[in-house]
């Protein structure tokens, strides 16, 4: 029987291990960050050596870099392993970071890994497995739809050994601290597809002719997605990451298991919010009884239960299909769909529980349900999802006359 969920015992020991470094070392840490302990929150030089300390720790303790090749210097771990351990780190604020695995850099490795010559790689990939520099990936532009990189504007145009670049960028995350960024743009003016008008290039920042407008402020505050201006930047030839016309097929090679690690990270704070509602269901009375023995509550919890259990299969599926080198598009564009809204579901349920205090900010989830939010229209909206997964539904049957292909192709 080739279905099995259970892990290996070494996989096993990887997920215990994660889960007590993140209970035992980087909440406590976070705690003393945010003031949570008593004191005084932490600033400056004090807050940054915390952080700096929590990485050194994760390295020896040998959870570094879950998601990269030992040669790289990481646990060399496939998408079903990673997605536990991205479970499990996330069920902490910082805990992506502590590992190294967190977005954009995570996706940024993976396409340098796959696409970078021998020397970008060696300088830009591994300083950024290090954790010594940041990095960003610049495509969206405020003038066109995100969801369409065909309609990317940003243009360059090749003089002698470089390129001059022109254009407009926004939410570009990680842009205010990043030391370089992936940038793509329209190289093209005739390809024979639309989808090969564009390029990517390796930006050095900061530089001449990029110029952070501001860090735009959304719905969780100031913290780094940034606009860009991009005004006669000159790089040259060497800077291009892969090949002329590649830029779309890159940007689409770096979001589909980037999708799937920000759909592992939401499982993290649904399963969050759902022990937080039983906990807080468990412990409050009113009308007679506990929160946990009314029906309408019970609803919320089963309905949560359910939908973090299809959640789970849906990542774990799709992981599956990743690691085996299957077509794994449909599978993680219907996971990033569903735990993208699964999550605003399940933290909305929790701090309706909650009442009062849900809303407030004593608790994590008015700050979880704000980069919740975000999750419907990240990496692909909602309903772009939904058009390419019946464009691939009525695809399966028109070809084969069933639709079992757009379904998971599974064995029942």
């Amino acid at each position: 029987m080739a279905i099995d969920f259970t892990l290996s015992p070494e996989l096993e020991d990887t997920r215990i291990r994660v889960r007590s470094f993140i209970d035992d070392v980087v909440k406590p840490a976070t705690d003393r960050i945010e003031g949570r302990d008593g004191g005084e929150p932490l600033t400056g030089g004090d807050r940054v050596s915390v952080l700096v300390d929590l990485r050194r720790q994760a390295r020896d303790a040998g959870l570094w870099l879950p998601h990269m090749p030992a040669e790289w210097g990481g646990m060399g771990l496939g998408h079903v392993a990673l997605a536990m351990v991205q479970a499990e780190a996330a069920k902490s604020y910082y805990g992506p970071w502590v590992l190294n695995c967190q977005a954009p850099d995570e996706g940024n490795m993976h396409t340098l890994l796959h696409w970078a010559t021998p020397e970008q790689a060696e300088k830009y990939l591994r300083p950024l497995c290090e954790g010594k520099v940041w990095s960003c990936f610049a495509m969206t532009e405020p003038e066109v739809a995100g969801s369409d990189p065909t309609l990317i504007q940003t243009r360059a145009y090749p003089d002698g050994d470089e390129w001059v670049i022109n254009g407009h960028k926004w939410f570009i995350s990680n842009a205010h601290r990043a030391d370089f960024a992936i940038l793509v743009c329209r190289t093209e003016d005739d390809p024979d597809i639309p989808q090969a008008a564009n390029s990517a290039f390796i930006i050095d920042l900061p530089q001449q002719g990029w110029t952070e407008v501001r860090q735009i402020e959304t719905m969780h505050g100031s913290t780094g997605h940034s606009e860009i201006l991009i005004e006669d930047l000159r790089v040259h030839n060497d800077q291009m990451l892969g090949g002329r016309g590649q830029g779309h097929l890159l940007g689409q090679y770096r979001l589909g298991p980037a999708r799937l690690a920000h759909c592992m990270r939401w499982i993290a704070q649904a399963e969050t919010a759902l022990d937080m509602m039983v906990d807080r269901s468990l412990n409050r009375f009113s009308h007679g009884s506990l929160l946990a023995e009314k029906q309408g509550i019970q609803w919320m919890i089963a309905d949560s239960a359910m939908e973090l259990y299809q959640a789970k299969l849906m990542v774990l599926h799709a992981a599956h299909k990743i690691d085996r080198g299957d077509d794994f598009k449909s599978e993680v564009s219907m996971a990033k769909h569903f735990v993208a809204n699964m999550v605003n579901r399940v933290i909305d349920r929790s701090i309706q529980v909650h009442g009062a205090l849900g809303y407030s900010t004593d608790t994590p989830l008015a700050h979880m349900y704000q980069h919740a939010r975000w999750a419907r229209f990240a990496d692909g909206a909602d309903e772009v999802h939904q058009m390419r997964i019946a464009q691939r539904t009525i695809a399966a049957y028109t070809d084969e006359g069933t639709t079992r292909r757009a379904t998971g192709n599974l064995p029942i």
